[in-house]
């Protein structure tokens, strides 16, 4: 019996939502010119690219720390996008 590999297909996949996402959010910001829109577009952004490296590349020991660092800057990104929007509000 063969099996199909299945983490590019998925990791593809994951990536392709990401994309859309960032889409998405790059959408509300043109609307918007809110940089929360834009942070969030961005961090899903790169997360669809980091996504997509793993989809298409072999993964060994030493490079997997640097598609780690990446999706902390994802998280960062998320986590600035929504600090400045918290500090935003508080002032309104």
């Amino acid at each position: 019996m063969t099996t199909i590999p299945l983490f590019p297909a998925l990791m593809g996949a994951v990536a392709m939502a990401s994309f859309v996402a960032a889409t998405f959010f790059l959408r509300f910001w043109r609307q918007t010119r809110d940089s929360f829109f834009l942070l969030f577009s961005l961090a899903f952004a790169l997360d669809g690219v980091t996504r997509l490296a793993l989809a298409l590349s072999h993964i060994s020991d030493e490079t997997e720390p640097l598609y780690y660092s990446a999706r902390l800057v994802t998280f960062g990104l998320i986590i600035v996008a929504i600090v400045l929007k918290n500090r935003s509000a508080r002032r309104d």
